[in-house]
């Protein structure tokens, strides 16, 4: 029996018929993150990737019927609002959280705009979502929100200013930016955080605003900190958008079937996930033809390193290293996944494991520290995030060359 808590995430939202967006994209997340989604539909639309093409308001009291009835049941650990409906119905979800005291984070992601440029709120809601704002634990604008809810052309005064006005730390997300690079700020009182990132090239990225915020709520609502929920949830998204099936005529959806491995699931003591493996050979030729062969997917191909890496069909990844003059052994290097890398190593040290080296950026864009086990074998406790998968010199992809 599975005696580990799970985390419940309410999600307060509108409803997406082409699946990509809102509540469908709350719950997909919310799930894959290892947490329990609850739902109060605020709206129903009729939406594809191409556009959408009606809003129908749930009444206000229907809302709130099913926020009642989730509280009721229901330890919740952590609330996302989204899409709202109405002016009415904004400040009536606003009145009934408030009631909540501050004891439940609250995730307030004010949906104005849809990908498609749909207009999804009125301005008398743009209004109301300051009544939400008051009771936020993080708002996560993106920057046309911020100038149409401020009124600022300069979205970071903008941002300064919901803090001002409302006491609560406001995340300015960058994807509306031109260019490759983008930055995420989280703005609060007395100090500003930017993560920085590179334009993942593709147009399916219908739900990023949605996705990202209901991320937050469930590492938060798993007990992780505000700024490591939002860098994890940033990679949660990024993941998504790399795995985009191409669905749809427009702007499809994220894909987030296969991104557990990657990011992993809430909770201050996840254990670490195994999700990469290699093995050492003698003969590269032989070794990639034979992995090839058995199914893997080729994602890196370097015979003058004499390194090969592969996918599996859940995600993980699985590589050769081959030195044709190494003595004929079996020769094993295994991978722990870490979020908390530099903490979980510090405690170990503390703790007595000795570690050969500690945290150590590699040319291959890893971070890891390597210890071995009572065998003698080489354990890495790593962190590479979309290095991992995407790293720039995957194959097909125009990358450029792995380094020596």
């Amino acid at each position: 029996m599975n005696t580990r808590a799970t985390p419940v995430i309410l999600s307060i939202a509108g409803s997406d018929s082409g699946g990509g967006a809102g509540i469908q994209a709350d719950v997909r997340t919310i799930t894959m993150l290892g947490a329990h989604p609850c739902t109060a539909i605020t709206a129903v639309t009729a939406q594809n990737t191409t556009g959408v093409g009606a809003i129908h308001p749930v009444p206000a009291e229907i809302v709130l019927e099913q926020i009642d009835a989730v509280l009721a049941d229901f330890e919740v650990s952590a609330i996302k609002v989204g899409m709202t409906g109405s002016a009415f119905t904004t400040r009536a979800i606003a009145q009934r959280l408030r009631e909540l005291d501050g004891k439940v984070p609250i995730i307030v992601d004010p949906v104005i705009v849809a990908t498609s440029g749909d207009h999804l709120a009125d301005e008398a809601t743009v209004q109301a979502l300051g009544e939400l704002f008051e009771i936020a634990t993080l708002s996560t604008p993106n920057m046309p929100e911020v100038v149409q809810l401020t009124g600022e052309d300069d979205p970071i005064a903008g941002a300064l200013q919901l803090v001002g006005r409302h006491g609560s730390p406001v995340l300015l997300t960058g994807g509306h930016e031109e260019g490759e690079a983008l930055a995420d700020a989280l703005i609060e009182d007395d100090n500003i955080t930017s993560w920085q990132g590179t334009r993942i090239d593709t147009v399916h990225d219908h739900g990023t605003g949605c996705t990202l915020s209901a991320a937050i709520a469930a590492f938060i609502g798993g007990g992780i900190g505000l700024n490591e929920a939002i860098d994890r949830a940033r990679m949660f998204v990024r993941m998504g958008l790399h795995e985009a099936p191409g669905l749809g005529q427009g702007h499809g959806p994220l894909g987030l079937s296969r991104i557990r491995m990657d990011v992993g699931a809430t909770g201050r003591d996840v254990a670490p996930r195994l999700n990469q493996l290699t093995v050492t050979g003698t003969d590269y030729d032989k070794m990639v033809d034979f992995y090839k062969r058995i199914g893997l997917r080729q994602i890196v191909d370097s015979p003058d390193n004499q390194y090969a890496r592969f996918e599996t069909g859940g995600g993980t990844t699985f590589s050769v290293q081959c030195d044709p003059d190494a003595p004929v052994a079996e020769n094993f290097a295994v991978y722990f996944e870490c979020d908390d890398l530099d903490s979980r190593v510090e405690r170990l040290a503390r703790e007595g494991l000795p570690f050969e080296h500690g945290p150590r950026a590699q040319p291959w864009m890893w971070r890891e520290a390597r210890l071995r086990d009572p065998a003698g074998n080489a354990v890495f406790l790593y962190k590479a995030g979309e290095n991992r998968r995407y790293p720039p010199w995957r194959i097909g992809e125009g990358g450029e060359e792995m380094p020596s």
